[in-house]
């Protein structure tokens, strides 16, 4: 065979090579037209097992987080199923990840939030439940930083108030969110019906998906 035919050879293959792998590449790094807010501030806090977890944790990671506590009597259980549905979906995906953030550090200590994930089915090993060495740390983080209230509240609800939102975080620290039917972007997702609103779970998995190809 001369070389003339060898390099046409060559160069057919590489042409196929092409063909069939460059649409893959463009599609794994193509944007998901979400919207891009915040940047996550810098936190750090201590998991279940006792182990330091930082934003650095989650770098090259979609993850969704809340903000909740332990003894919560109403809503935080509701949203503990919820969030049960994202662990199932994109359970072993080690893109994905977890983080519920104790608003009570001072009642939710490392053993205490162990106990809490054994008792409500949380197996993910990115799924991270955090506490703090200070609830101002905690309200800072959640009131400016995610924007999502936390603070004092009635007995009936524990002591405590806090959002019923879930916040979705990019593979580069960034606040996401698809915008409803008006085109406006509504920047969280219900994790609970409010009136006559459903939850957004099934628009939140849908987005994780969208994040975890970008």
């Amino acid at each position: 065979m001369s070389k003339k035919y060898s390099y046409i050879g060559i160069s057919f293959v590489i042409l196929l090579f092409g063909i069939y792998s460059i649409p893959k590449i463009v599609n794994r790094f193509q944007d998901s037209g979400l919207v891009k807010f915040n940047k996550v501030p810098d936190f750090e806090f201590t998991n279940q097992e006792g182990k330091t977890i930082s934003n650095k944790t989650y770098e090259g990671k979609v993850y969704v987080v809340e903000f909740f506590f332990s003894t919560c009597p109403t809503i935080c259980p509701i949203m503990n199923k919820k969030m049960l549905i994202l662990q199932d979906a994109f359970f072993g995906n080690p893109e994905f990840g977890i983080a519920s953030i104790s608003i009570t550090p001072e009642i939710d200590t490392p053993e205490i939030l162990k106990e809490y994930a054994k008792n409500n089915g949380i197996t993910h090993k990115n799924w991270h439940l955090l506490t703090g060495k200070s609830d101002d740390i905690v309200y800072a983080l959640s009131n400016k930083g995610f924007k999502l209230y936390a603070g004092k509240g009635d007995e009936e609800h524990g002591g405590f108030e806090h959002s019923g939102l879930f916040a979705l975080v990019d593979k580069d620290g960034y606040i996401r969110s698809r915008k409803d039917e008006y085109g406006n972007p509504i920047m969280y997702y219900r994790a609970i019906e409010e009136q006559t609103f459903p939850d957004q779970i099934k628009e939140l998995k849908e987005d994780i998906k969208l994040l975890l190809n970008e």
